[in-house]
């Protein structure tokens, strides 16, 4: 979850590059400029499916300078003049299957490649986009997604990253799975997703970095954390690797992250009786420097946690949210941007379960408190978790409303009909995306009901809704800490 926003919808544009012709051989016609998401028009591209990214990149931390080579496979949806990519560096060649490519970039994020002949509409093609620049220093919107520290850089941000470390097709509609090699400063860490490939090894001075995501990602996901990290690795009892990190200035905010995420495997060991399987091969966590991020985000298999998470003490809650994320909004992730609610609503609501597990309260007690937490008049009801708004999607009726919701439908079908809807959703959309249209269906079809006053109360009418006197859950009967709801409000 990222809790600093600063995008604004762009609206799409599509301009010939300058030299090409407006469309190129017979039947052959420009890939769009955007994949016409409601919020954001302009992320994304047309006209191609990615399916592998090859990123290989050297980073300097003194004066931030990224070099990178972007090896991209794809498919032609259509029969392609020419097609966009997300990305807003300095890029000094482009090749398309070995010849080169005219290109040139067109408004705040668009690199608009022509390529030297056309492609042809089912035809597998390679780009090899090369590119440098300092990222820190690149604004796009009025905005930077790239954080520089200290001692490195984070690449980490939602709902958009890639444009400041390498060109993609921008949306989580078009998943692909990535190979991310680093060069860094020997005695520098630097950590991705994934699993390692090989040990790091160091040439030249530089040592390399080489990881590996067998599983279909969105790319906002992908991220980078290069900086001065202790690197922790041990097997979860599922024979899965399990590698964190923890940047070396957080002070006594270490022991806390090393506390929570040191119980990653056994959060998501718990989450997996209410989730179904975990969907990835690798597990862990990135604790963050001193001077990084603020948020936390759910990048895929190992979440990066911003330094806040730590300040108050240990916080599995945070942990539990993230680890959630690898079900919904990893595994499935939104169809369109207005979909954030089967993101956040329900990685929220997995910090309710986790409180039933350890004792910390029950659901229905978090619920209550949460409920009375924000009087009738605040301004949190008169946002809709199913259509927040593009100026902030992630706003906190987002979660906190959003998990309510779920709490009403738990109530409405049932314990068993409930985790049977949250196990097959993401069996049922594995590894693709959805919509909470989608899921009202799916919830519907499994559990007999009509559900569409629930959804339109609790998602899709501004006002503090009515509700009934709920009846007890099966679950351990503790007082609520009203520190852990507090916690849950400090994001």
């Amino acid at each position: 979850m990222r809790k600093i926003f600063t995008a604004v919808a762009v609206a799409a544009v599509l301009l010939a590059a300058p030299g090409a012709a407006a469309a190129g051989g017979p039947g052959a016609t420009p890939g769009s400029s955007g994949l016409g998401d409601t919020y954001y028009p302009d992320y994304g591209n047309g006209g191609y499916d990615v399916g592998h990214y090859d990123l290989n990149l050297c980073y300097q931390p003194a004066t931030d300078h990224l070099d990178g080579t972007a090896t991209i496979t794809a498919t032609a949806t259509q029969h392609l003049s020419r097609f966009n990519l997300d990305f807003a560096l300095d890029v000094a060649s482009v090749t398309v299957d070995g010849a080169p490519a005219a290109f040139a970039h067109e408004g705040a994020h668009e690199l608009v490649v022509t390529p030297a002949a056309d492609i042809k509409r089912h035809a597998a093609f390679t780009v090899v986009v090369t590119y440098s620049g300092v990222p820190s220093s690149v604004v796009v919107n009025g905005f930077t997604s790239w954080k520089r520290v200290s001692d490195g850089a984070l690449a980490v941000n939602e709902p958009e990253s890639a444009w400041w470390w390498y060109p993609s097709n921008d949306h989580p509609l078009d998943k692909a799975t990535f190979d991310v090699s680093i060069a860094v400063p020997d005695g520098t860490q630097a950590i991705s997703n994934g699993v390692l490939k090989t040990e790091p090894y160091s040439a030249g001075g530089f040592t390399h970095w080489d990881w590996h995501s067998t599983k279909p990602m969105a790319t906002y996901l992908a991220y980078m954390a290069i900086g001065q990290y202790d690197l922790v690795k041990s097997t979860a009892p599922d024979g899965q690797p399990v590698i964190s990190a923890y940047a070396k200035n957080l002070g006594t905010f270490g022991d806390n992250a090393r506390a929570s995420i040191g119980r990653t495997a056994e959060i998501i060991a718990f989450e997996e009786t209410v989730f179904g399987p975990y969907p990835f091969e690798a597990q862990g966590g990135v604790a963050g420097p001193i001077d990084g991020i603020r948020f936390s985000l759910e990048t895929q298999a190992r979440p990066v946690y911003g330094w806040r998470a730590w300040r108050k003490g240990p916080n599995t809650s945070v942990v539990a949210h993230e680890l959630a994320h690898q079900w919904f909004g990893d595994n499935v992730s939104v169809h369109n941007w207005t979909d954030i609610w089967l993101n956040e609503g329900f990685a929220s609501y997995a910090q309710w379960l986790w409180s039933e597990h350890e004792g910390m309260g029950t659901a229905q007690q978090v619920f209550d408190q949460t409920y009375a937490f924000y009087p009738a008049d605040s301004d949190f009801w008169q946002v809709l978790p199913g259509d927040p708004g593009a100026e902030d999607p992630f706003d906190n009726a987002v979660y906190d409303r959003g998990a309510m919701a779920l709490h009403q439908l738990r109530l409405a079908v049932g314990d068993r009909k409930f985790f049977a809807i949250l196990q097959g959703w993401g069996k049922h959309k594995r590894y693709c995306d959805g919509s909470i249209a989608e899921f009202r269906a799916y919830a519907e079809r499994l559990s007999g009901q009509d559900l569409s006053a629930l959804f339109t109360t609790w998602l899709y009418t501004k006002g503090k809704p009515t509700v009934a006197t709920s009846p007890s859950l099966s679950a351990p009967i503790k007082p609520a800490s009203w520190d852990f709801i507090q916690m849950a409000h400090e994001r």
